[in-house]
């Protein structure tokens, strides 16, 4: 627009006989181009006017539609947060539930080991009391003096019983 403008205001019609006015348009012919070229001199300038102000009307609209994009996106982001950190309550209860279902499985298997062992202790006890008695004689009969050859001597024992005691 602003480009026809210039061209109108540069508009010089071819002169006519006369005498000319300054800018090279004869004088009666001057008022006349001048009454016909104000109309659409001031339309020109309503039509900037208005397109200035459908620009600036876009430009707020563009900015308010951009603003309240902006607002959803946050809004889902936000949602979408809170959604994740859901999953993730609910993925570490059921990895919780499952690591104590686990143990719990670990915890009943040692148990059983563990009384599988009692039992086969018990079921050995008695031969490995036999063995202790067994290994204890032997060492008594093996710390036990040997006999005196000498004729006449007597063991402790045997002393004991002659004089009464125990």
């Amino acid at each position: 627009m602003t480009g026809f403008r210039d061209f109108l205001a540069r508009f010089r019609p071819v002169a006519s006989p006369g005498r000319a006015a300054p800018g090279g348009v004869p004088a009666d012919r001057s008022a006349e181009l001048n009454a016909e070229l104000s109309p659409p001199l001031a339309l020109l300038g309503q039509a900037e006017e208005e397109a200035r102000a459908v620009r600036a009307r876009a430009e707020a609209a563009a900015a308010s539609h951009r603003r309240e994009a902006q607002g959803q996106a946050e809004q889902i982001v936000a949602e979408a947060r809170e959604e994740a950190d859901r999953v993730r309550a609910r993925t570490a209860e059921e990895v919780l539930r499952a690591a104590e279902a686990e143990s719990a499985a670990l915890l009943a298997e040692a148990e059983r080991e563990a009384a599988a062992v009692r039992d086969r202790a018990r079921s050995r006890t008695p031969e490995l009391s036999e063995r202790v008695v067994a290994l204890v004689r032997e060492d008594i009969a093996a710390e036990q003096p040997s006999p005196p050859s000498v004729k006449g001597h007597r063991s402790p024992g045997q002393w004991r019983a002659r004089k009464g005691g125990p």
